[in-house]
């Protein structure tokens, strides 16, 4: 089992749409390996394309041995994030087949590879607000709390802390903003993106959700994140005594 195979309780095709996004946000961080012509030549190389019904597709896997046990062989192929391949397969016009027998199958046409890319490319506002916060609207904390959590805890050490709050407004918040607390500002820029990527997946909220960079105590009331990680578990210790032979 692979990190997308454990978001795939449902297969993508038949799952919600917080589901899929949850899957295609970790598709993008994912290391593909993609099937090609042959090998490559210095930096260039070839996709190999398959011509299907529903248009042409290349074909990758989160692990060279499962592109080798599809073709029933060794393979040539090329490593490189899933967001770089949906770059490049954007430019060919063809779709992409991710993981074929797998819990986490997926065929993404060009269209939604189109799509995909925009939504990476996306640059958030980091600016400070000078604005009235005050505590998230619950709504937005039950849709948002258990996915913000995952990926913040995949910053772990770049990031100090991380806080969700609501920017007041005359029935109660208006917007929200993810406070990030104890991060260098040479990697402020990246963790932005990263986490504007991961809210672009997410269900969209009344107002939007902005990021900012501050280590000022959190409002009253703000979701606050727990970035510690979490211990292993001890092993059980016997309720009897071993016996001695």
């Amino acid at each position: 089992m692979t990190a997308l195979d454990d978001l795939a309780a449902t297969p993508f095709h038949d799952a919600d749409s917080a589901q899929r996004s949850r899957m295609l946000s970790r598709l993008a961080d994912t290391e593909l390996s993609v099937a090609l012509e042959g090998e490559p030549a210095g930096d260039r190389i070839e996709l190999r394309i398959f011509p299907l019904e529903s248009g042409p597709v290349a074909l990758a896997c989160d692990g060279e041995d499962r592109l080798a046990d599809f073709f029933g062989a060794p393979v040539a192929y090329a490593a490189m994030p899933g967001r770089v391949l949906a770059g490049l397969l954007r430019g060919e016009g063809a779709g992409l087949l991710v993981n074929p027998g797998h819990p986490s199958e997926m065929l993404l046409d060009a269209g939604m590879l189109d799509w995909l890319t925009e939504v990476l490319a996306v640059a958030p506002d980091t600016a400070e607000m000078r604005l009235r916060l005050t505590a998230p609207a619950p709504a937005t904390v039950e849709s948002l709390a258990e996915p913000l959590a995952t990926r913040l805890a995949d910053m772990h050490g770049l990031i100090g802390g991380a806080a969700l709050a609501g920017i007041r407004g005359e029935d109660g918040p208006s917007a929200h903003l993810l406070l990030i607390a104890g991060a260098e500002a040479g990697h402020q820029p990246a963790i932005a993106k990263a986490l504007a990527e991961a809210l672009a997946f997410l269900p969209p909220q009344p107002g939007g959700v902005d990021i900012s960079f501050s280590d000022a105590a959190p409002p009253p009331g703000a979701l606050r994140f727990d970035l510690t990680p979490a211990e292993p578990p001890r092993p059980e210790r016997p309720k009897t005594p071993p016996r001695l032979r």
